[in-house]
């Protein structure tokens, strides 16, 4: 495998890093990010902390080697997701990759929470954070263009956009070229999938929702349309 370090030295110092990040997660769900501590998991490991800073400098290059390694899985899963369904399938598309969010996000609740939860005190992510975190974003922007595309290919008509345009950032470059109301509608699509998996995750619909699934499914029917996706019984359970 290319990831494979070549050596048994790195390929021995690979396995340590993988053994403090799982041992900083489990300190995660149990302390949550902010009491994150490099020395603790040191001591969980049996570590001194001087033979840990050879690994990590320090608990925020911990963090964003966390973080990342989030991005990255949760990524992975939407592109999968996305992948297996046939490219004019866009409503099986949103479905699927909106589903694999929610089913990644409930499988690990710790990571989630890291990179869509609250903020970490102190703790600014770095630019090598910012790939990682676009590869859901960009599965989500690649459906977009092409309903967009297929609404226009139709002659399709779209709303004024009502000065949207100059409210949104111009960096949103996998959206560039498309209509102001358009993005703006993708970028609400956005919004609103991780709103529902994070109110879902940390039980903001306790009492409001009885059947989760249910009203998934509702929400991605009505979030598609608004993207112009016909959805309706092209969502699968």
């Amino acid at each position: 495998m290319a990831d494979t370090p070549a050596t048994p030295r790195a390929r021995a110092r690979a396995a340590v890093v993988e053994e403090i990040k799982a041992a900083a997660r489990t300190q995660l769900a149990e302390r949550g990010a902010a009491a994150l501590s490099v020395r603790h998991v040191a001591r969980e490991l049996g570590m001194s902390s001087s033979g840990m800073y050879r690994y990590f400098a320090s608990r925020d290059e911990l963090l964003t080697a966390l973080i990342i390694d989030a991005y990255d899985a949760l990524g992975e899963a939407v592109e999968q997701a996305d992948a297996a369904v046939a490219r004019e399938d866009l409503a099986g598309r949103w479905w699927a990759a909106a589903s694999a969010v929610r089913t990644w996000a409930r499988a690990h609740p710790q990571e989630y929470g890291l990179v869509y939860g609250s903020p970490v005190p102190g703790y600014a992510a770095p630019q090598d954070t910012v790939a990682p975190a676009s590869r859901v974003p960009l599965v989500l922007a690649a459906i977009l263009r092409d309903a967009w595309g297929r609404r226009a290919a139709h002659g399709d008509a779209v709303a004024e956009s009502g000065g949207i345009d100059l409210a949104l950032s111009k960096t949103v470059e996998p959206l560039a070229g498309l209509p102001g109301e358009v993005v703006a509608n993708g970028i609400i699509a956005w919004v609103e999938l991780f709103g529902f998996v994070s109110f879902e995750l940390f039980g903001h619909l306790m009492g409001t929702v009885d059947d989760g699934d249910a009203f998934f499914r509702h929400v991605c029917e009505r979030v598609g349309a608004a993207i112009g996706i016909e959805t309706g019984a092209n969502l699968r359970a």
